[in-house]
């Protein structure tokens, strides 16, 4: 019998080949170390003052900006159009006009509602009901709602009070009186009823009708008997129904095509979020203040509209009158009258400063008709400091389109108002949204051209 053991001793290590033992421990410390690692690793993952992670939306709050067009009284217009522009998807200004359609855009799928903003103020909604290609651009057609009216408190109903008339200053309760009970008045025995009172009853009728008498030669009698037919619908009978059947489609609504000269605009917003309304009116200090500011927009528009100066002549020695002084050069010619002027003050921001929007055009036509857009605000001195200014002509409108203030808006959702303009050509149009921040104007989107047939002696500003 022989027995092998595996031992230490001064110069001969333990055999780790025949080390089960070892071996066991080994693997046992191995997987004892994997698991306390993966169960430190959330601890580690959690520990004090970091933020938790939130879970995940199923997207992103969507918020559309649109331009609805119309011509009649505001709330109850003969046309209406409404023309989508940007989706702020969280990150990025889409094309409204192209984004998830399907085959329309997702923002002129039925049923959609629009607030519409005048000044940032809510003034009505514009529910969508059906979509369309015009121009090869797509617009939608609905219906203006007027706002909720809230219904007035109902007055407080009057209770009378009954007091005992022994003592006016103590308050008794009384129990409604009951016909049943003792001591009322409606408890008196009801008169008998008069015997002479005519009174309605059914007639009875036998259930079959007499026989003839026996030997009569004429059977028919003076009395008729009707039964009652079974109220049995037929199903291959034609009804008329009252209104619109079911199958007709959405209703027919009066649309807008072209630009007519009495066209109005405003902003139209759909947010799947419910946002206050962010007015963009702005109060001046003193009324002074306001004259003041568009009296140096208009100089710096007929500055910037005036016609460029000739070239100086050759010098010529200059002639003396009859009375020996030298004669007067002629003055300047006078600056051009301003036709259409539109000046509007705006806050873009909480706390920030005016932003004012000035826009005419000069009489003439082809290139002396001139059209100018400013955007300025106040500097520190209170004097009118010129942001941006956008100068065309009639024959240059295709290739620079003059640029018609609608409204401010919020498109990106955070309380920051941009400029949205029409860029409005001889043949095509397209809209724009400008930031104004930090003394500088930025483009922020223009939307994709369209073309469109100008109205007849209709300036494109106004």
């Amino acid at each position: 019998m022989a027995i092998e053991s595996d031992y230490s001793r001064p110069g001969r290590p333990v055999s780790p080949r025949r080390s089960g033992f070892l071996r066991f421990l080994s693997a046992a410390a191995l997987i004892f170390a994997s698991a306390f690692l993966a169960s430190a690793l959330p601890l580690a993952a959690q520990y004090p003052g970091q933020v938790p992670e939130t879970p995940k939306k199923n997207g992103p709050n969507l918020r559309a900006v649109a331009v609805l067009e119309w011509t009649g009284k505001p709330g109850d217009p003969k046309a209406s159009r409404l023309i989508p522009l940007t989706i702020w998807d969280g990150q990025d200004l889409q094309d409204a006009s192209i984004y998830l359609a399907q085959p329309e855009p997702l923002a002129l799928q039925s049923e959609v509602e629009y607030k519409l903003k005048e000044y940032g103020k809510t003034i009505g909604f514009y529910d969508i009901s059906s979509a369309a290609q015009s121009q090869g651009t797509w617009v939608g057609f609905g219906a203006w709602k007027p706002l909720p009216v809230a219904r007035p408190a109902a007055p407080p109903k009057e209770v009378a009070a009954n007091f005992d008339q022994g003592d006016s200053d103590q308050p008794v309760l009384h129990r409604k009186a009951h016909a049943d009970d003792s001591g009322s008045a409606s408890s008196a025995p009801a008169p008998p009823p008069d015997p002479d009172r005519p009174i309605l009853r059914e007639p009875t009728q036998p259930s079959t009708p007499p026989k003839p008498a026996a030997g009569s030669g004429n059977p028919q009698t003076d009395v008729a008997y009707s039964q009652p037919i079974s109220n049995l619908p037929d199903p291959d009978r034609p009804h008329l129904i009252r209104g619109k059947p079911e199958d007709s489609g959405p209703p027919v609504l009066p649309t807008l095509a072209g630009l007519p000269p009495d066209m109005h605009q405003t902003i139209a917003v759909s947010d799947a979020a419910n946002r206050p309304d962010h007015l963009w009116t702005y109060s001046w200090s003193s009324p002074d203040e306001a004259a003041k500011m568009k009296s140096d927009l208009e100089a710096v528009a007929q500055k910037a509209l005036a016609p460029p100066p000739a070239a100086p002549p050759k010098p010529v020695k200059p002639r003396r009158t009859a009375s020996g002084r030298h004669a007067k050069p002629a003055p300047p010619p006078p600056p051009p009258p301003l036709q259409d002027e539109k000046f509007q003050v705006f806050q873009l921001t909480y706390g920030g400063p005016a932003t004012m929007v000035f826009s005419a055009h000069t009489e003439g036509s082809g290139a002396t008709e001139k059209f100018i857009t400013l955007i300025a605000q106040p500097d520190l001195y209170g004097n009118v400091m010129v942001l941006f200014k956008s100068i065309t002509s009639d024959a240059d409108l295709d290739m620079t389109p003059a640029m018609r203030l609608i409204d401010p808006v919020d498109a990106l959702a955070d309380n920051r108002g941009e400029l949205l303009f029409e860029l409005r050509g001889a043949t095509q149009r397209q809209f724009a949204l400008y930031r104004v921040l930090d003394g500088q104007v930025q483009k922020l989107f223009s939307s994709p051209p369209e073309s469109v047939v100008m109205p007849p002696a209709a300036p494109p500003v106004g």
